[in-house]
């Protein structure tokens, strides 16, 4: 018997570049013919998608150096997992796998195989594979390379990316763990569920005074999703040798002033030099060749209750118009997620 493939697919694009911030109406759902799969090719159907402050940037269009950029009409791309319909004969994937990749914001993606990863048989989380926490875990591993008895800021802490990353923080040996977030409650969840020894709370006074009560002896680690005033505040509490590792940008990502490509913030330079504080830039798939190690490390930790990844879920693909504009807005804890 001959299979039977779905011949439409549902998808989310951009309609109209947005002159600041985009809002719902920047995109909308649209329904069109999906192409059968060929004789090397994939097909998937997708369960979940993550929803990523990063489309800002690449809608804006003004990075130079982004890997690729969204305009008018085209399809928004970014994480996904899914199921594998059909598969080459012979090949490394079966129907009934399940994969990640980078064909989101469509409910079918049709690709060759190297664009899918396989999901590990009895994996305790598939969910938890959208969340980037990977590149957290390489920030620091390798770059701010995490001792024991260090004391770690994690700025953006409430994020998909922060809510991981302050509790990875805490099993490589840190001894204190401090996090930023946008509300009181945030910063509630971020110390009674995840782990957190203090977290600053923006607009609840300036960032340095709260930091400076939260780390009179200043910072070791700093994992940096935001820029501007935090940055400035971190530097400004660097202890001597301090490791930072830059990884977002929120605080100029999410300007509606801005294109979603710059993030200016005021840096004491002579702090960095006196008290030798090294920075790392880390962008995109900076760790890609050490995701074997993290999925092993995070199947460990889950198994074990050590650590859990929160997640803010929208069901069905018609929310997913609106799902940017409301992670903008700060209506989100840990990875929002799109469920088809």
């Amino acid at each position: 018997m001959v299979p039977s493939f779905p011949s439409t697919v549902r998808e989310i694009r951009l309609v109209a570049e947005p002159a600041g911030l985009p809002t719902p109406e920047s995109f909308a759902l649209v329904e069109g013919p999906l192409a059968a799969p060929g004789p090397d090719e994939v097909l998937v159907r997708n369960r979940a998608f993550l929803v990523f402050p990063g489309l800002r940037t690449l809608i804006g269009g003004d990075f130079a150096d982004a890997p690729f950029t969204i305009g008018p009409g085209d399809v928004l791309a970014g994480p996904a997992l899914g199921e594998v319909l059909a598969a080459p004969a012979g090949g490394p994937l079966r129907p009934g796998d399940l994969v990640t990749h980078l064909l989101g914001w469509r409910d079918h993606a049709v690709a060759e195989a190297a664009a899918f990863t396989r999901v590990a048989d009895g994996f305790p989380d598939p969910l938890a594979l959208l969340s980037p926490g990977l590149t957290g875990y390489g920030a620091l591993t390798r770059a701010a390379r995490v001792r024991e008895g260090d004391v770690v800021l994690v700025t953006g802490a409430a994020g998909a990316l922060g809510t991981v990353s302050g509790q990875v923080a805490r099993l490589l040996g840190a001894a204190r763990v401090i996090g930023t977030a946008g509300s009181a409650a945030k910063a509630r969840r971020l110390t009674e569920e995840f782990g957190y020894d203090a977290v600053l709370v923006r607009g609840a006074g300036p960032i340095a005074g709260q930091l400076a009560e939260a780390a009179p002896d200043g910072v070791d680690v700093l994992l940096d999703m935001v820029g501007g005033e935090q940055l400035t505040a971190a530097v400004d509490a660097a202890r001597p040798g301090a490791r930072f590792a830059l990884i977002g940008t929120l605080a100029g990502q999410m300007d509606p002033a801005r294109r979603g490509a710059d993030a200016p913030a005021v840096v004491d330079t002579f702090r960095l030099l006196t008290r030798s504080v090294t920075v790392h830039g880390v962008s995109g798939q900076r760790y890609a060749e050490l995701e074997p190690e993290w999925h092993e490390r995070l199947d460990g930790w889950l198994r074990a209750g050590e650590l859990v990844v929160p997640r803010t879920v929208l069901p069905g693909i018609g929310q997913a118009p609106g799902a940017l504009s409301r992670l903008i807005d700060g209506d989100v804890f840990g990875a929002m997620v799109v469920e088809l």
